[in-house]
């Protein structure tokens, strides 16, 4: 590959993949101002394909300056005829924030958001008793409606279906399983309240 010159005040032709190809092959041999000029056209896209596995901007910033250091030391693998410049370091980077992603780390207290509670080593027996009573009350309340029906709650609300996915199931319209869900739930919240 041939090397070209850069642009005048030393920063390299921004723009073609043959430019960052250019600057890959400089790189190559070591030449800190192609990675200079390498970063500045590259590191918005590089941040937005790290940003977009990583969600703390901290860890993208972190990964994003690993990327860069991984360029710098695999450059003269590069091969343009596998495929662009552009595409091939952002596979560098897409591997680099995955990596992080698979990389198992307890989570400290420091790290959790402000307001976050730890939960008790002793469950509080008031609470479990409110809870039980209150699920005992609601098994009671779904007895009350009619067995399809019944199902059709829980399915929904229990597991989770879709109302599509229910009408198929029963063999109901749409609406039908809509208006049954509405109503069950309204026969539950008067059942619950009295």
């Amino acid at each position: 590959m041939t090397i070209r010159g850069g642009a005048p005040g030393g920063r390299a032709p921004t723009g073609a993949g043959d430019d960052l190809s250019n600057l890959l092959s400089r790189i190559a041999t070591r030449d800190a101002s192609a990675f200079a000029a390498l970063y500045k056209q590259t590191n918005a896209k590089l941040y937005g394909v790290v940003a977009r596995i990583l969600t703390r901007g901290d860890a993208a910033a972190d990964a994003l300056q690993e990327v860069y250091v991984r360029i710098w030391e695999k450059a003269g693998e590069f091969d343009p005829l596998k495929g662009s410049p552009l595409a091939w370091m952002a596979t560098i980077a897409r591997n680099r924030a995955l990596d992080e992603v698979r990389r198992v780390r307890p989570v400290s207290v420091e790290d959790q958001p402000e307001g976050f509670e730890l939960a008790a080593e002793e469950i509080d027996p008031l609470a479990a008793r409110e809870r039980s009573e209150g699920l005992s009350a609601l098994v009671d309340c779904l007895k009350a409606l009619d067995e399809e029906k019944r199902a059709i709650v829980l399915l929904a609300y229990y597991r989770g279906s879709s109302r599509e996915a229910l009408a198929k199931r029963f063999g109901r319209p749409v609406p039908t399983i809509k208006t049954w869900l509405h109503r069950s739930l309204a026969q539950l919240r008067d059942c619950l309240a009295s």
